[in-house]
């Protein structure tokens, strides 16, 4: 995907503090494009993980919204959507036996309310594709949406340095949403790479 460096001021700030070395130049390949760093993830996932709840809290101080806290429940269902997604070799928001967003969490055993799901298939790390979730205002709106309480944070990285990275936030204090109100489209939209704009409105 195509990213832009950065997307405000004080977010700019925060992921350039955070953001790994990102090692030597760009390779370019021979068609002239440059060859995508390949980003290895370690056997730390909690790190990860924290790392960008500490990042997404920062971001969500700045806009007037409370902190969030991690959900075991919610890394669990954001885990397996990103290794599904791998499966299915497409980035989207249903899973491949047709499972919607809400259906995943609850199946974890979350009983609180999907606030929203970012999803993301890229080579980049896990700020790097904060920053580009920040950019995009549907995404940004699932993060600092000021009802969630609770973030789940997952990835599923290929062989060959693909990662498939996942978010969830929920809200502990509401009622769940009704899995009705959710269903797989016929076909792969055009831009898979968007937010189910249904999710950020099921309050």
């Amino acid at each position: 995907m195509n990213r832009r460096a950065f997307f405000a001021l004080s977010s700019a700030a925060l992921v350039a503090a955070c953001t790994s070395d990102p090692g030597p130049s760009t390779q370019m390949g021979p068609d002239g494009k440059p060859l995508p760093r390949v980003y290895r993830i370690g056997a730390d996932r909690g790190r990860i993980q924290f790392r960008v709840l500490d990042s997404v809290n920062a971001l969500r101080e700045a806009a007037g919204a409370p902190k969030l806290k991690m959900n075991n429940r919610l890394n669990a269902a954001a885990a397996t959507h990103a290794r599904d997604m791998a499966v299915q070799n497409r980035p989207w928001h249903f899973g491949s036996d047709g499972s919607s967003p809400v259906e995943r969490v609850q199946r974890a055993g979350y009983s609180g309310r999907l606030v929203g799901e970012t999803i993301s298939e890229t080579y980049e790390t896990e700020l790097e594709t904060l920053a580009a979730w920040m950019e995009a205002p549907d995404t940004r709106r699932i993060i600092v949406d000021e009802s969630a309480t609770d973030l789940g944070f997952s990835w599923h990285q290929e062989s060959n340095g693909k990662i498939w990275w996942t978010m969830v936030l929920g809200a502990s204090g509401l009622a769940p949403t009704p899995v009705a109100e959710f269903q797989a489209p016929a076909a792969k939209p055009a831009d898979a790479n968007a937010v189910v704009s249904d999710i950020l409105n099921n309050g």
